[in-house]
């Protein structure tokens, strides 16, 4: 994540939120390691919500996701957050 925020500070942007979606940390948790990652938005519901609360309260002009996103996921999640949605590998290409 450092690295990406180094990139993203590069090109003349300011990181205002980092998030990390962890599994497997409570009981719940647990028991959905075998799951795969939401193929609709690739991390859970509530780190969307959080997410989203971020960057309305920071008025981010984009979400970059440290992970590869489908279309569909980014799709998603531009309408979800109300800004665009990029991966780090188009952030960098």
């Amino acid at each position: 994540m450092d690295e990406l925020a180094d990139v993203v500070t590069a090109l003349g942007a300011r990181v205002v939120g980092r998030f990390v979606q962890r599994r497997g940390v409570s009981d719940g948790g647990v028991k959905t390691m075998g799951r795969p990652y939401s193929s609709r938005t690739l991390v859970s519901a509530g780190k969307v919500r959080e997410i989203a609360s971020v960057r309305t309260e920071t008025d981010a002009d984009v979400v970059v996701f440290l992970n590869p996103l489908t279309g569909h996921q980014r799709d998603v999640l531009t309408e979800t957050f109300n800004c665009p949605v990029i991966s780090s590998a188009e952030l960098r290409a």
